[in-house]
């Protein structure tokens, strides 16, 4: 066996991945797809939120709003425009606040049943859905994304 062939051949592969894993590291990330994957997440929540507006008195138990992607993106939001900041931070800070006195309720082992100001905040959740939507349809050209990611996507990108 003649492992000088062998190790020749071994580093030459570790040589290609190390190549490919930088590669796949130091690869500048599309501003533009990351705004619109922004975008997309927070109509996400949006819809949800809103879904959860409209049937909040049919729910068998207090439901929490979805604000983790709202929290994960509150600063970074300055490309649209003013009035939909202030509709966001309406909106997801009432939601917010409603999560909060529903965890101290829980805390406090309260029987009493947290209701938020519905309709305070179903004005500006759809105004935000409205205005996210055609954020994306103005940037990206369509709303939903319709390309499943590929095998090799993470690496190379689309």
């Amino acid at each position: 066996m003649d492992w000088g062939l062998i190790g020749e051949r071994l580093l030459f592969v570790a040589a290609i991945v190390a190549f490919l894993l930088l590669f796949s590291i130091f690869r500048g990330r599309n501003p533009r797809k990351a705004r619109a994957e922004m975008v997309r997440t927070l109509l996400s929540e949006t819809r949800i939120n809103l879904i959860l507006v409209d049937t909040f008195h049919q729910q068998p138990k207090v439901r929490r709003f979805e604000t983790t992607h709202w929290q994960l993106n509150k600063k970074k939001v300055d490309f649209l425009g003013k009035l939909m900041q202030e509709d966001l931070a309406n909106a997801f800070g009432q939601a917010m606040d409603h999560n909060a006195r529903l965890n101290a309720a829980k805390k406090s082992k309260s029987t009493e049943k947290v209701v938020p100001d519905l309709e305070g905040m179903k004005a500006p959740l759809v105004r935000i859905k409205r205005g996210l939507e055609d954020w994306l349809l103005a940037n990206v050209g369509r709303i939903d994304e319709s390309e499943r990611p590929g095998m090799i996507d993470g690496l190379f990108g689309r």
